[in-house]
């Protein structure tokens, strides 16, 4: 039996990212991408114009650079979140 299931992310609307930081989020987003094709390839899945689950094709199986603005903006939110929450955590983010 299945229960309902209500995300709670943890809120970082108070949270705002230093412009320098800026930069970061293409990268991170960039590299959210490759780990998420590299799993998914690890898994037997390969590219196909139309995601088939029975036969593991995904149409984002493509360079970051290739993929649709939509599924960009979806890894770049996520790196902008993650950077969020590592400050908000109080945690600070430098250059070497």
């Amino acid at each position: 039996m299945k229960t309902e299931y209500t995300p709670r992310p943890c809120d970082t609307s108070d949270v705002e990212l230093p412009a320098e930081l800026t930069p970061l989020i293409e990268d991170m987003a960039r590299n959210v991408h490759e780990v998420w094709a590299q799993n998914r390839i690890s898994e037997g899945w390969t590219y196909g114009p139309v995601r088939d689950d029975s036969l593991r094709y995904h149409p984002c199986l493509v360079p970051y650079d290739e993929l649709p603005e939509s599924e960009k903006q979806y890894d770049r939110a996520t790196s902008q979140e993650t950077l969020k929450l590592i400050l908000k955590f109080g945690l600070q983010i430098s250059k070497k």
